[in-house]
């Protein structure tokens, strides 16, 4: 396997722009006008999670999404004016994070891995 890419249906593809371009950093690699694609630099392992709960009794997110400073994540997603529905808390297991919503009304999980102490 190669890759794994999340599919959201939209009918303004460009409010993405926004939330995943500008608050997220990722960079816009395709854009045919009916889709747009975003990725981020670096090399990723595919993951995809099944889930009961989201973690500490939250609703399952349709995304998580990893980020390296997960404070200056969370300034720009308030800067661009979008509510933050969880957190930012420290959970249990060794992430920190905090649940947004995109323009598309789906819950996203934005996190960050502590370093072990």
């Amino acid at each position: 396997m190669r890759r794994i890419v999340a599919n959201i249906a939209a009918e303004r593809i460009g409010a993405a722009r926004a939330f995943y371009g500008d608050a997220l950093g990722l960079r816009v690699v395709m854009d045919l006008g009916w889709i747009m694609t975003f990725a981020g630099d670096g090399g990723m392992a595919p993951q995809l999670s099944v889930a009961t709960e989201g973690g500490s009794g939250t609703p399952v997110p349709d995304l998580s999404i990893e980020v390296d400073d997960l404070a200056a994540t969370l300034g720009r997603m308030r800067a661009a004016g979008f509510g933050i529905e969880y957190g930012p808390v420290a959970e249990p297991w060794g992430v920190d994070r905090f649940h947004v919503r995109d323009p598309f009304g789906r819950l996203v999980n934005i996190l960050e891995h502590r370093p072990p102490a």
